[in-house]
Parts: C-alpha cells; structure tokens; sequence
C-alpha cells in the first residue's frame, strides 16, 4: 500500500477518502487535525463537509475530493487541494502539493507530476 512507502520515507497523516472502503479503511479517520511548525493544519477529504470552524485557531485546510489543485487564501487561512497524484481523473492534471513553513509564512505550491 502507498501509505506504507510513504511511512518508510516520513511521518504520515492520512484520511479516508469517499471511495475508501473495506477493512483496510478503518485504520484511517475522516479528519485529522496537525500541528507542525505552529501551525493548526486540518485535513479533512470534502471541502463541503467540514464540520470544524474554521476561525477556532485553523491556519491550514487540506482537502481533496474535486482533485482539482487549488491554493487559495480566504481571510488568514490557507486553502490547498493538492489535486490528484494517482491515475488520471478525469481531464485533470497529475499534481501534488507541497507546503513549506518558515519563520516568514507559508509557502504552498502545487507540483505538476506530468512536467507540462
């Protein structure tokens, strides 16, 4: 599975997506909130679904479900889709993100996997 790979290389944070089914899913919770670098990092899959508020502290919001890739600023709080590395979706590129916290902000940006 592509979660143990990652784990070889580094911590990861990952949740269940809505097409993540069976046994293996379980393991995997539907949010999860991260704070690195003092940052309040939530993740959740459908943007429409967040249930946490967004003003309780949160600086970041990753989610996925369109698998469009989107970095977007609304008041203090960073938005990132970091689109879809997998096989292709749709007419959507293959994207990653990335987001680097320095003493200076944020710096979010979405890597494209095809090099166009």
């Amino acid at each position: 599975m592509i979660v143990d790979a990652l784990r070889r290389i580094a911590p990861v944070t990952a949740i269940r997506g809505n097409v993540d089914g069976g046994e293996w899913a379980r393991d995997y919770p539907d949010t999860n909130l991260v704070r690195l670098a003092e940052k309040s990092i939530y993740v959740l899959h459908d943007l429409k679904t967040l249930k946490a508020d967004p003003s309780a502290g949160i600086d970041v919001i990753v989610s996925g479900h369109s698998h469009v890739p989107k970095i977007d600023t609304v008041g203090r709080i960073l938005y990132l889709n970091p689109g879809s590395a997998g096989p292709r979706r749709f007419k959507l590129p293959i994207t990653f993100a990335t987001l680097e916290l320095t003493p200076d902000g944020m710096r979010p940006e979405i890597h494209d996997l095809e090099g166009d």
